[in-house]
């Protein structure tokens, strides 16, 4: 089933896509046992009032451009979901942009490209392949991702970072590769997910504000993280709540 958005209206949701409107939140049993914390942070110097106006003014310019850039593609046919995140990095074929769809509730890391036409037969040919690109609700795409014509991914898949997608992606599940293939179902990959959380150390979102990093806090960080790995939690509410990334409406 294609997404049936048109510009930023709405559309019926089902109900697995109406739970994504609440943050998820992780086991709170698991929190207060694996949760580790830095070493106090030194308070933050009260902001002077040139400091806040420019961070004021950032954050609305930064928040303008992205706005104006949804808007930009949603008026050139392009149907875009909301709480999507799509930053400036990347990069649409704004030429057949009537022909890309992004569902609700889907991520796009720095760097990917979703083409929607292929032009390399034009100059023998005098024709270029033109097909649409539909990418459903709950999909995430790692840094540097390449969406070809003519494919279908989700909803609810996931795509490594670096992958290249020649074709598409069935439902609930997790691809990477050059060209991308299926590595395991959606569930599978949340199963291990949720294996490593059992020992993993967590950290706190708000932990991680780079303003509260001072080089005791860096080092200490590195050193819980020696050989193992970590999971910051809370980023999904914080985002939903306006304080985490810049998601479309």
């Amino acid at each position: 089933m294609r997404p049936t958005r048109e510009g930023s209206g709405t559309r019926n949701r089902s109900p697995a896509t109406n739970a994504l409107l609440r943050p998820p939140q992780i086991d709170p049993e698991l929190a207060a046992r694996n949760t580790v914390s830095l070493p106090p942070a030194p308070p933050l110097r009260p902001a002077t009032l040139r400091q806040r106006m420019l961070s004021w003014a950032f954050k609305r310019y930064y928040r303008w451009r992205l706005e104006r850039r949804w808007n930009a593609l949603r008026a050139m046919g392009m149907q875009l979901g909301a709480r999507v995140n799509l930053p400036l990095s990347v990069w649409i074929d704004t030429s057949h942009a009537n022909l890309i769809s992004i569902g609700d509730n889907c991520g796009f890391g720095d760097g990917c490209l979703i083409l929607a036409h292929d032009a390399m037969s034009n100059e023998f040919l005098d024709a270029s392949r033109i097909a649409r690109v539909t990418i459903h609700d709950s999909c995430h795409f790692g840094a540097r991702t390449l969406i070809l014509p003519g494919v279908e991914i989700g909803p609810r898949a996931i795509v490594g970072a670096g992958s290249v997608v020649t074709k598409s992606i069935p439902p609930g599940s997790v691809a990477a590769g050059n060209p991308a293939r299926v590595l395991m179902t959606l569930e599978e990959f949340l199963a291990r997910r949720k294996r490593a959380l059992e020992t993993a150390l967590l950290f706190r979102y708000e932990e991680m504000d780079p303003r509260l990093m001072t080089e005791e806090r860096n080092r200490a960080l590195r050193a819980l993280l020696e050989g193992r790995d970590g999971f910051v939690f809370g980023g999904v509410a914080a985002t939903l709540a306006g304080a985490g990334h810049f998601v479309t409406r």
